[in-house]
């Protein structure tokens, strides 16, 4: 399972507006690739379809995709927005990564 906060659903609604889209459309695509600081980094974009390796969540509103090799990192995790003063943008809430980076877009297990 995959969450979303209200912060962060809000921020991605209102992204998807701004291209021309919406929450009820277009999906969430999360995933993990190999790189950055700590080894694993983060992607986050806005996809409109679903491929048959996919699995699919539905949290807050928010459908989330995420390939088979990536769910293994990622399950469990939620997703946040933070829009204070120290900086804005995602943040990925992963119970799974041992370590991760200062700018948080990377993590290891």
């Amino acid at each position: 399972m995959i969450k979303v906060s209200e912060e962060a659903k809000n921020k991605i609604a209102s992204l998807m507006q701004e291209e021309g889209s919406s929450i009820e459309e277009s999906f969430v695509r999360v995933g993990v690739t190999s790189g950055g600081c700590s080894g694993l980094s983060y992607n986050l974009v806005f996809d409109k379809e679903q491929k048959p390796e996919d699995k699919i969540f539905e949290d807050n509103n928010v459908r989330i995709l995420i390939d088979k090799k990536s769910f293994l990192y990622l399950v469990g995790m939620t997703l946040e927005y933070s829009g204070g003063l120290n900086g804005k943008g995602f943040i990925f809430n992963n119970p799974n990564a041992n370590r991760t980076c200062g700018c948080g877009e990377s993590f290891a297990v």
